[in-house]
């Protein structure tokens, strides 16, 4: 590995940024990936270099010899350099969203936004640092009291995708630092600024060396790497289905504690009863807003017939609204797709769907395939239950609408799918909103909602092959997965 400075403020000041990894406190390795910007092709977003098995050893030797002191700080002095880790990555907003947005292709307001909620993530969990993590408990024997107690972990590992560069990162480093963990992180290949951006708010707020530490590369290099270490006590993933569950027989082989968000399906039921304008809005925002990139985005809806006219007429509507463009252009409402491959999968989804027999009511893509990664989004009808559009996760602005007889059959077609993750309905009735958020097969359940977005302080996570459905990510309860549990009983 080299050594060479980073100027400070070359984060804020530089268009385009050269990241490194960050090992014990020092920025590292020699850039030889090019990431180009998916909205202009030609253009230069960022470099990164390409990590080894042995930068993950120093990594984690680092991190495995600043734990205990890191441990030892008291909750409430750890929280504060999240505090303000958070303030700076405020003060630092625009600049790292235009970033955010030159090397993943969301919109500016979308990218703004998700710098403001990994900011809002570091300083929720820092506060934390003030809470109690124990209870005081009666015993039944005489004189002698009963106290719980969390311990941190030690050494964690984290692996995170490119959809949400630095608000991930963020909700799973936090709880993991709070609780006195320390951390190396594998960040997504096609994202290598906004985790450069997390480490310097970091860094800049206080933590100390070796706390947080940074390995940029290939999953099957790194993430592979970052799983077989004896070091590492638990993994928390956010990325593929397959690979995740690859992951967890790493894991589960040397007992280590493992965490995994995976894909999603996420269908939404639309009822005669609803409103046929606001349900199209709905869905339109949860299966193409962030460009359909999100493991929560809806992918399937199933409408009943009294409204599905109605319902498609609103949708196809919502959909022309959702222009794609360049995410630094104001009139861009929809961003860029994030790479050629995953572009390439949409249009074979979309492509194979008609072929199949399915009906494309918008969406039809005629632009020039070398161009910019711009996706236009799509409506697809007239398809069986069983088709691949309808029970495979495409990861882009892709819906199939279909239609089912009644409330029953809609909740069962929903829970029909190897995927648990979010499930929406659109009605007005109190009680079958109520039944469907008892009986939906999901981790989160929206009424009325879109599918996707997530409020910070609440749990978050799946079922079936969506997560280990174990450990929940985001709000207090995220904390449980980087800690262990022990009871003290004091006699006196």
């Amino acid at each position: 590995m080299t050594s060479t400075a980073i100027d400070p403020q070359a984060i804020t000041d530089q268009r385009t940024i050269t990241a490194q990894h960050l090992i014990n406190g020092q920025w590292l390795g020699e850039a030889d990936t090019e990431r180009m910007n998916p909205a202009r092709p030609g253009e230069l977003a960022a470099l990164s270099p390409s990590g080894t098995a042995e930068d993950v050893d120093a990594a984690i030797s680092a991190a495995a010899a600043a734990q205990p002191a890191w441990a030892a700080l008291p909750a409430p002095a750890r929280g504060a350099i999240l505090i303000e880790a958070g303030n700076l990555l405020i003060e630092r907003q625009t600049a790292i969203a235009e970033d955010l947005v030159r090397e993943e292709g969301k919109t500016l307001a979308e990218a703004k936004g998700e710098v403001k909620r990994a900011s809002d993530v570091l300083r929720f969990f820092g506060s934390l640092g003030w809470a109690a993590t124990g209870e005081v408990l009666p015993s039944g024997l005489p004189d002698t009291t009963i106290t719980t107690r969390r311990e941190a972990l030690g050494v964690v590992g984290l692996i995170t995708p490119w959809n949400f560069p630095i608000a991930i990162p963020a909700w799973k480093t936090a709880p993991a630092l709070i609780s006195g963990n320390t951390v190396v992180i594998k960040p997504a290949e096609l994202t290598p600024l906004s985790a450069t951006h997390l480490a310097r708010a970091l860094q800049d707020a206080g933590l100390p060396a070796g706390v947080f530490n940074v390995v940029h590369g290939k999953g099957r290099v790194v993430g592979d790497a970052l799983a077989r270490d004896p070091r590492i006590a638990g993994l928390s993933f956010t990325g593929s289905t397959n690979v995740g569950l690859g992951l967890q027989e790493i894991l589960n082989a040397r007992r280590a504690r493992v965490q995994l968000e995976m894909g999603g399906k996420n269908g939404v039921l639309v009822l005669d009863d609803a409103d046929a304008r606001k349900a199209a809005q709905v869905v339109a925002a949860g299966a193409f807003g962030l460009t359909g990139q999100a493991c929560t985005a809806t992918s399937r809806v199933y409408v009943t017939p009294g409204i599905r006219g109605a319902f498609l007429d609103a949708l196809v509507a919502e959909a022309a609204a959702y222009t794609a463009g360049d995410g630094l252009d104001g009139g861009a409402r929809m961003g860029a797709v994030v790479s050629r491959q995953q572009f390439e999968q949409d249009q074979a989804a979309v492509r194979t769907a008609v072929e199949r027999g399915a009906t494309l009511l918008h969406g039809r893509y005629d632009g020039d395939p070398n161009g910019p990664l711009f996706f236009p989004a799509a409506i697809l009808t007239e398809l069986p239950f069983d088709d691949a559009a309808v029970t495979e996760e495409i990861f882009g602005p892709v819906v199939a609408v279909l239609e089912v007889p009644d409330y029953e059959a809609g909740l069962a077609a929903i829970n029909d799918s190897r995927y648990g993750l979010t499930a929406g309905i659109c009605t007005d009735s109190l009680a079958l909103a109520t039944d469907f958020a008892a009986r939906a097969q999901a981790g989160v359940v929206k009424v009325n909602r879109p599918t996707a977005g997530l409020d910070l302080n609440v749990p978050f996570g799946g079922v079936k092959d969506s997560s280990t459905n174990t450990f929940r990510e985001q709000g207090r309860s995220a904390v449980d997965f980087f800690t262990w549990g022990k009871t003290v009983y004091t006699g006196v």
